[in-house]
């Protein structure tokens, strides 16, 4: 009993103390003592330090006395060496080889130092002035002349300035500086925003702040409205599900390219909920700080559990939702990783987030972690795709709707005009030819400004006064007319509908096509596409034996589509059906190839074959038609555009039946083709031909 009280009293004394307590078992525990240090008492030591330098003067520092002590001690004694009056003040300054006198020892100080004080160093109130200086005078009746000492008077210069550059510029100062830095690290706001770096930024729409996009704004994306208002409808009517054994879907990803209605989706989703909804972007997680991207989704969340039923918005989640790297030297920031740890915790961990939806955006799903897109924490991905035909033709319908157009004018035909065309592509087209109709002073926008405008968007701005040589031009125009050929001869290419060798943009020649919107494609088709891309290059070789630069975009674009025919879609007769793309992007095919240097010399001995077949088919193509071709170059080469119909009247009308006619958009020949890019999963249709001029870039800027 007399150990265990000892050592109950040695615990005790050290918790006095703040040292380590002891348990049980002997070991000592650490207590942590609870100190509380406010920011402001910094602030608060400025601000006394100034006070204290303004009352205690560092220079001189003036005692006050009386006349009669000033006569008798200082006068007399002949210990004086001036006298400063000003305002009825009279200020003494003592004789320098007086001030080692004990007497003078208190005035004998220059601020908190021991060196001397130059004076003044009394100072006492004289009462009428001419009284003053006969008193003076009087006491020094029996002094030599040499030994009298004279009256200074001086004018008082002090004024309010004083107390501004004394006391108001100093404080002015802090305060500014204060300001500046609070708001750089704080991201705007007042002083206090260092304190709420780990808050969270998201925007809240409640009842004051009203969003006021609806679903009736949300055109050509019928099936994923569909999804997003069943969301919304359970937050309205949550007992219609409830009451069957349902439940709440944790999550919905939004996952589209860019420009196909992903962010306004979720604005329709804050106008119709009418619940608290919290919108925010992937990268306003991540700041300078470390941990604060994890102290802000704790913050949001924490928010959001208080605000609830309610829905959270994150745009661009692929800031934060990058997959996790397994080895430590190749992985992401730790900070970002923080950041996806916390959320994936505040998802679906131990806490309960009933009544939180969480949507989110992204065009980047395939570098998502897949811990993120589990059950649980995003139930749905929801596809927002690119516009069909019936879904363009409402987006033109929306978009028309502030402009004044024609009454001409054809919806059904502007749809067919742009396959392909994002919600935000026909936005920018709509936009476009209100400026063309509103620069040739029209007072309604007309079909041929919607075309005009189209071609604008895909090839650039006309440029007829950029000076090119006559043999340049005829080789240009050979070029395009091969393309053109190749195109209206072969079954499965994307048959012509405009040509012109008049320069765009950054390209020399440009021309449209008729593409077909497909899913899938077969290698007959490929192969077609192939053979019109090299219609350029061999109608250059056919026309003069020689070749250019001018095709450098137009074999960029078949040698990636090659080699994706033979490495990712398995249409290689001797690599097989095999393919070396990874869809997740978990592997790291980046810094080792997925096969071997065998392996390696066969896929580019095959494609080496297949392009050289490809040429030749072309080459004896064009030998057989080499007389039309001729006839169009010339055409081209005279009028500078030629349409569809000046090709039938060439070569007379296709043999396949168009399939093509419902769906029309310009195609880029030599630009980069997106069909066979491994990162999109299906194929798309292509975009519009460019043709650059030697030694630039190609494709559009």
């Amino acid at each position: 009993m007399s150990d265990q009280k000892k050592n109950n009293n040695e615990n005790s004394e050290d918790q006095k103390k703040g040292s380590p307590s002891k348990g049980s078992n002997g070991k000592k525990f650490p207590t942590n003592p609870k100190f509380n240090f406010n920011f402001y008492w910094i602030y608060g030591i400025i601000i006394v330090l100034l006070i204290v330098t303004q009352m205690f003067s560092w220079g001189s520092a003036e005692h006050e006395t009386t006349y009669d002590v000033f006569e008798r001690t200082m006068l007399i004694p002949k210990d004086v060496d001036k006298i400063e009056v000003t305002n009825d003040v009279a200020h003494i300054y003592i004789k320098r080889e007086k001030l080692s006198e004990e007497k003078y020892k208190a005035v004998n100080t220059k601020g908190f130092g021991k060196s001397e004080n130059p004076g003044p160093h009394y100072f006492l109130n004289t009462g009428p002035a001419e009284l003053f200086a006969k008193k003076v005078e009087e006491a020094q009746k029996d002094f030599l002349p040499a030994e009298k000492v004279g009256l200074n008077y001086k004018q008082d210069t002090r004024s309010y300035w004083d107390v501004v550059l004394n006391w108001v510029l100093p404080i002015a100062f802090f305060a500014i500086i204060w300001i500046l830095i609070m708001r750089r690290m704080g991201g705007g706001g007042g002083g206090s925003q260092i304190f709420n770096i780990g808050k969270s930024k998201a925007q809240l729409f409640d009842k004051d702040l009203v969003v006021k996009v609806t679903f009736n704004d949300v055109a050509g994306l019928e099936e994923a409205k569909v999804e997003v208002m069943e969301i919304v409808d359970f937050l309205k009517n949550p007992k219609k599900y409830t009451s069957l054994g349902g439940k709440i879907p944790r999550g919905a990803l939004l996952v589209g390219p860019p420009g196909t209605g992903k962010t306004l989706l979720a604005k329709a989703m804050a106008g119709e909920a009418q619940v608290p909804f919290f919108s925010l972007s992937g990268s306003d997680f991540v700041e300078m700080f470390v941990g604060v991207g994890a102290s802000r989704v704790r913050d949001l969340f924490r928010q959001a559990k208080e605000k609830a039923p309610c829905i959270i918005f994150i745009d661009e989640i692929d800031a934060i939702g990058r997959a996790r790297g397994k080895s430590p030297s190749f992985s992401a920031n730790d900070e970002r990783e923080s950041t996806l740890n916390q959320l994936l915790t505040e998802m679906d961990g131990f806490g309960s987030n009933s009544g939180v939806i969480i949507v989110a955006a992204t065009n980047r799903a395939d570098i998502l972690d897949r811990a993120l897109l589990r059950p649980g924490r995003f139930d749905r991905q929801i596809y927002v795709e690119l516009p069909d035909l019936n879904g363009r033709k409402e987006i033109f319908e929306v978009h028309l709707k502030p402009l004044k157009i024609s009454d001409t004018l054809d919806l059904d035909f502007l749809a067919r005009q742009t396959p392909g065309f994002s919600g935000a592509d026909i936005a920018n087209v709509c936009n476009e030819a209100a400026l063309i109709a509103a620069r040739r002073n029209k007072t309604s926008i007309e079909k041929q400004d919607f075309l005009d405008a189209i071609d604008r968007i895909i090839g650039g701005l006309e440029k007829k006064n950029k000076i090119i040589s006559p043999q340049e031009k005829e080789v240009i125009a050979y070029h395009e007319a091969g393309h053109a050929a190749v195109s209206w001869l072969l079954e499965h290419a994307h048959p012509l509908v405009k040509v012109t060798i008049v320069p765009r943009g950054n390209s020399l020649g440009a021309a449209w096509y008729l593409p077909e919107e497909r899913s899938i494609t077969t290698t007959e088709q490929l192969m077609d596409e192939i053979c019109a891309a090299l219609g350029g290059r061999v109608a250059e070789e056919i026309a003069f034996g020689k070749i250019s630069t001018g095709a450098l975009s137009d074999l960029e674009k078949i040698t990636k589509q090659a080699y994706a025919m033979t490495t990712i879609y398995g249409l290689n007769d001797k690599i097989g059906n095999v393919s070396f793309y990874d869809s997740s992007g978990q592997q790291e095919y980046t810094f080792g190839k997925p096969y071997s240097e065998k392996t390696a010399q066969t896929i580019d001995e095959e494609v080496k074959k297949l392009i050289d077949s490809a040429y030749a088919r072309t080459k004896d193509l064009l030998l057989k038609n080499k007389d039309k071709l001729v006839i169009l170059a010339k055409h081209l080469l005279e009028k500078e555009v030629l349409f569809k119909e000046d090709l039938e009247k060439i070569f007379g009308k296709r043999q396949w039946a168009d399939r093509h006619e419902v769906l029309m958009k310009p195609v880029i020949v030599n630009g980069e083709d997106k069909k066979v890019s491994p990162e999109t999963k299906s194929p798309e249709t292509e975009i519009p031909t460019v043709h650059a001029p030697p030694g630039t870039e190609p494709g559009l800027a």
